[in-house]
């Protein structure tokens, strides 16, 4: 593979396969982290990389509220101190079950279910928006990239987790801003894209990932854990259990969430 001439425009099949290629120490990266087991690995690959990263996290009036605790720890854990948590209220917006509680979410489907359409979890419009958010705060910090931990292989029918809409965003990025229209773009970086949920995992684990401290679920109990049922437990379940280690946000005694 050629590291030297990348597909325009400027999203690279290096960096969704996870291979790597070396960043400079003053590199700096916006990170989307959401408290999740991906965005908590693609946060790690970046630091392995050698960004300075800037964390993002949002609070758009998810049901999985939990996650943004997630979040925090997270950052503390990896050393990031800039580190933004934006309101933005897609509960307003309604139509998806991660924002209205009267909405069920869906539970006990079988990976092919979960191919097959896109589901009620999904948020209209969440990662546009997301990274939209990425884009201005990546050129306010006057960043190199932006890197988020979406997902193509395991991603249960979202349509904002396909690379072909990472190279569509991409685009955005160099037209549509003044770092753009001057020749300094603002990489998007998505080295978890090909990548299965077991694969995932082994990378963070490789990187030192300490994944009792994310979170995964969609419908969580009050006190953070995890229904065990819904799209994102089954996939994470079925994660661990093909890399064969335990999930440690399920293990006995270990949360993210600090009793009151």
């Amino acid at each position: 593979m050629n590291h030297k001439h990348p597909i325009e425009p400027h999203v690279t099949p290096e960096h969704w396969a996870g291979e790597s290629a070396p960043a400079t120490p003053q590199k700096r990266a916006v990170v989307l982290l959401s408290g999740g087991l991906d965005s908590a690995t693609a946060a790690a690959w970046a630091g392995r990389e050698g960004y300075a990263l800037t964390a993002l996290s949002i609070d758009y009036g998810q049901r999985h509220r939990v996650e943004l605790h997630c979040a925090q720890a997270v950052a503390t854990a990896f050393g990031i101190s800039d580190h933004m948590i934006l309101s933005v209220d897609l509960a307003a917006f309604g139509k998806s079950a991660l924002v209205d509680t009267a909405m069920p979410v869906p539970k006990c489907r079988s990976v092919a279910q979960m191919g097959s359409g896109i589901p009620s979890t999904y948020v209209p419009a969440r990662n546009t928006i997301f990274l939209s958010l990425a884009l201005a705060l990546a050129e306010a910090r006057e960043a190199d990239a932006i890197v988020l931990g979406v997902n193509a292989i395991d991603y249960s029918g979202y349509p904002d987790c396909r690379p072909e809409f990472l190279t569509a965003f991409a685009q955005v990025a160099r037209l549509a801003t003044k770092a753009g229209i001057e020749g300094k773009t603002v990489e998007i970086l998505a080295p978890l894209v090909t990548l299965t949920k077991a694969e995932i995992i082994r990378l963070g684990l490789t990187l030192g990932v300490d994944y009792a401290i994310t979170t995964s679920c969609y419908d969580p109990a009050a006190d953070g854990r995890p229904c065990g049922s819904c799209d994102a437990c089954v996939l994470r379940a079925a994660g661990f259990a093909a890399v064969g280690v335990l999930d440690p946000h399920i293990h006995p005694g270990r949360s993210c969430i600090q009793p009151a």
